[in-house]
């Protein structure tokens, strides 16, 4: 069987519960995943699963060497779960009896030329359960959501040497996504990061190499009154899945670290309004975000949330104004009523 999902780290993060339903129901199933060169870092050396890495960059010619890299003959089934029109044009190249593909509602870029089976159009549910219905035309239902997603001892034992576990509980900070207009502001992080430190928290950043990132992190770290410590570019994508665990609270806008610390069981402190929480916030628990994205759709489109199509983002410049830092504050110390023993 081959999955095609080529990219965020977030949605790649979403098809591994997919993949243990499969590895459940077929123990001896042979699956094969065409994905990205990011998320074949955070997730090589997933059991039963072979990678086959597309680079964008490489274009047709890539395509043509990923066919060659392919096992003899045709798949039993082609998840396709990517409907942009690189990632259709791709599937054209991977040989399979199966193409199951989105709805029709989902679909787009000319999906529907690329499958000859649908998943069942089920609007209103989160992406994790969009996915995993992949397995339903299979005559499977995954009715179980579990990760792994095989970190190695390596990435913990660095993780752990970061900083000496005293006590103190850490609200870790992942400011960027890769949608500038999801992110928050430097000095409303940096007052979240200011009320857990007077809690006695410890404050952690992190992040990528990028200079938005670290640019992000300059300018929070200047507006802190006790120093955070600053993990940014300093991991990499196996370790980072480790780091995140430490935390007892990560706060980040809907990104690719919120989904990963979700899938290693940290309490997430989303900041939603150009996205809804109830689709793409983090799948297990999401009583600590913030929800602005309903204020976001009257504002910017003149309609209520509930009138949208689902999944619809709202990505206008300034629509993150629409957090505050008391909203952040307030769903700091929900988890802190919650987690007293540890955060108070």
């Amino acid at each position: 069987m081959c999955l095609l999902r080529l990219s965020a780290l977030g949605d790649v993060t979403h098809v591994v519960p997919l993949v243990r339903t499969l590895q459940q129901a077929d123990p001896g199933v042979c699956l094969h995943w065409i994905i990205d060169k990011g998320g074949h870092k955070l997730l090589d050396g997933l059991p039963g699963v072979t990678f086959h890495s597309y680079d964008k960059k490489t274009g047709l010619a890539g395509m043509r060497a990923l066919r060659e890299s392919l096992p003899a003959g045709r798949f039993d089934a082609l998840l396709q779960m990517q409907v942009a029109f690189r990632a259709n044009v791709l599937s054209a190249f991977v040989p399979a009896k199966r193409r199951i593909g989105y709805d029709r509602s989902r679909s787009k870029d000319l999906h529907g030329l690329f499958i000859n089976e649908r998943i069942p159009d089920r609007p209103g549910i989160h992406v994790l359960d969009a996915i995993g219905s992949f397995c339903e035309p299979l005559g499977l239902k995954q009715t179980e959501v579990s990760w792994d997603l095989a970190v190695p001892p390596a990435a913990f034992e660095w993780a752990n040497a970061q900083w000496a576990d005293d006590g103190r509980p850490v609200l870790m900070i992942s400011p960027c996504s890769s949608h500038v207009r999801r992110n928050w502001y430097a000095d409303r992080y940096a007052a979240v990061a200011n009320h857990a430190t007077s809690r006695g928290w410890r404050v952690v950043l992190c992040g990528g190499r990028s200079d938005l990132e670290r640019g992000m992190a300059d300018a929070i770290q200047a507006q802190l009154t006790t120093p955070a410590l600053d993990l940014v570019g300093k991991d990499t994508l196996k370790q980072l899945p480790a780091l995140l665990a430490r935390a007892a609270l990560v706060m980040t806008p809907d990104s690719g670290p919120m989904h990963i610390a979700n899938a290693m069981g940290a309490k997430v402190l989303g900041l939603h309004a150009a996205s809804n929480p109830h689709r793409s916030g983090p799948y297990s628990d999401r009583r600590y975000c913030v929800d602005r994205y309903d204020a976001a759709a009257r504002k910017f489109l003149g309609k209520p949330a509930s009138e949208l199509k689902w999944g619809a983002k709202i990505e206008f410049d300034d629509v993150m104004q629409l957090i505050t830092v008391e909203d952040g504050i307030a769903a700091f110390e929900r988890y802190v009523a919650d987690y007293a023993p540890r955060g108070a």
